[in-house]
């Protein structure tokens, strides 16, 4: 998350901490704002240019950008003027992911909505690779393990996927930093990381206790 935090005390900076995480949660909390927030963090975009990707009204998402940009998870960068009216241009300054304990918080309600929305744009992307032929174009790494698993090997699923997720974050600002420095464009990148329980592991649970 590219939040600010101050260098004070412990408890000023949990604080803080707890306040930005807020922030995360309620901008999080509706699906628009979650798709948008991800267009975001990938690059600058007006309300106009997410609503057509989106395929919402300008009106609809441009009320959403505002709730996120009270949230303080998006910033205006630029205006511009577009057929008499002024455009306005944001960019994200907060990540579009929750950790395990800010999903905890979030209401039953619109958990399922925000994974269909993030699994919408996970197949919509591995879609357009594999139609470019670029999927299989170099080294890419594609597996798929169904298992059955203890709640403690549960446990220890999902901890070692939030690793996974901080290594994926770290290599990207480490690249982020070197491309700033050669000016190279890069590699557009994707990476999925699901562990979820599956129908199949419901039916054995049910047909053991019958």
């Amino acid at each position: 998350m590219a939040s600010k935090v101050s260098t004070g005390d412990k408890e000023s900076n949990a604080a803080e901490r707890e306040l930005v995480d807020q922030r995360l949660v309620k901008a999080l909390g509706h699906p628009v704002r979650a798709q948008a927030l991800a267009i975001l963090n990938e690059r600058v975009a007006s309300p106009n240019e997410i609503a057509q990707e989106v395929g919402q009204s300008v009106g609809h998402v441009s009320y959403h950008v505002k709730v996120l940009k009270d949230c303080e998870c998006v910033e205006l960068v630029d205006t511009a003027q577009r057929r008499g009216a002024v455009e306005h241009y944001y960019r994200a300054t907060a990540r579009a992911f929750l950790s395990d304990e800010e999903w905890r918080r979030l209401p039953a309600s619109i958990k399922p909505s925000l994974s269909v929305t993030l699994l919408k744009d996970l197949i919509r992307d591995v879609a357009e690779s594999l139609d470019a032929g670029v999927f299989d174009r170099r080294e890419r790494h594609l597996s798929w393990t169904p298992m059955i698993l203890d709640e403690e090997g549960w446990s220890e699923l999902n901890g070692g996927l939030e690793e996974m997720l901080e290594l994926v974050l770290a290599i990207q600002a480490r690249s982020a930093e070197r491309r700033a420095e050669s000016g190279e464009d890069g590699i557009p990148v994707a990476v999925g990381l699901m562990g979820f329980e599956t129908v199949g592991t419901q039916r054995s649970r049910k047909a053991k206790q019958e």
